[in-house]
């Protein structure tokens, strides 16, 4: 529907969120040439071109960041209009859009969504996940109704809820001398090849900050795009790894061991503030809420 309705505003707001012109052609169900005919002639209309070409990328020009602005707003209400109408129409039926971070997916989103089909067997869902910058931008264009991310101080265009901690601990090749060691400090790692997140990951940043907080810079040796690849590395012994706790048995190899003092990352249910909610999405946003302890039951 948003598509039908304001079709070159979506494909800027979907530039702004690093999709090629190739990619957001695709969301919209347009040829590639079509799209870069809009580009074209909203740039005629406005008498300023909102993108520029940079080798094999479409960039907006400052032009195209200054319509952005108000096209990712406008998008997203109309996006919530459009929703509000196909929940009203049959809200047992409805659709919910959820992100969350790579390294959420092995364990919480599973669980998650197997308690709610119990009780809503006939919602359906869009799933996407990525890194905090990606999940973010998501959310504050009402493409996701809700996200599973850290919270975001300060942050006013945001409703979010701490659903609780999750400790960060040392993964360690199990042949490793620091291997038996009941805590690990931070500045012990110093020297140490690390296996981590790619450079565009929130936790990478994290765990970037705790080790030149404790007097030195990481030396990265390799970098994935979840947590279970991340182990594994760690288990054939690549390097150690700062993650975030999980329930998931240690891959054999490797062992977690707790940091002194101990660190957390605060993980919070995310949505826009004053986005419109379907049923489906405050169901589920409740049943999230409940599991956690934070929201009714």
């Amino acid at each position: 529907m948003v598509a039908a309705l304001a079709p070159r505003l979506v494909l800027l707001a979907l530039l702004d969120v690093d999709c090629s012109i190739t990619e957001a052609a695709r969301r919209l169900g347009i040829p590639q040439p079509t799209a870069s005919r809009w580009l074209a002639q909203l740039g005629a209309e406005l008498g300023a071109a909102v993108t520029v070409k940079i080798g094999r990328r479409v960039r907006l020009t400052a032009a195209g960041e200054h319509l952005v602005r108000s096209a990712v707003s406008c998008v997203a209400a109309l996006r919530d209009g459009c929703r509000q109408v196909a929940g009203e129409r049959d809200p047992r039926r409805g659709r919910v859009s959820f992100a969350f971070l790579n390294t959420m997916g092995q364990r919480r989103v599973p669980e998650l969504l197997r308690g709610f089909r119990l009780r809503h067997p006939d919602v359906r869902f869009v799933l996407s996940q990525g890194s905090g910058e990606e999940v973010l931008a998501q959310v504050e264009s009402g493409e996701c109704d809700l996200a599973l991310m850290t919270r975001r101080p300060g942050c006013s265009q945001l409703e979010q809820v701490v659903l609780g901690e999750q400790r960060v601990v040392a993964a360690i090749p199990a042949s490793h001398p620091l291997a038996r060691r009941a805590r690990i400090r931070i500045g012990e790692l110093a020297g140490e090849r690390f296996v981590g997140f790619k450079e565009s990951f929130g936790f990478r940043k994290f765990t970037d900050d705790l080790c030149r907080a404790a007097g030195f810079t990481p030396r990265q040796a390799f970098a994935g795009e979840d947590v279970e690849t991340v182990r594994r590395l760690v288990a054939v012994g690549l390097g150690v790894a700062l993650l975030p706790a999980d329930e998931q048995p240690v891959p054999d190899g490797a062992t977690e061991i707790p940091l002194d003092p101990g660190v957390v990352r605060e993980i919070a249910l995310v949505w826009r503030a004053g986005g419109g909610d379907t049923p489906a999405v405050s169901a589920f946003r409740d049943h999230v809420l409940s599991a956690y302890g934070s929201g009714p039951s």
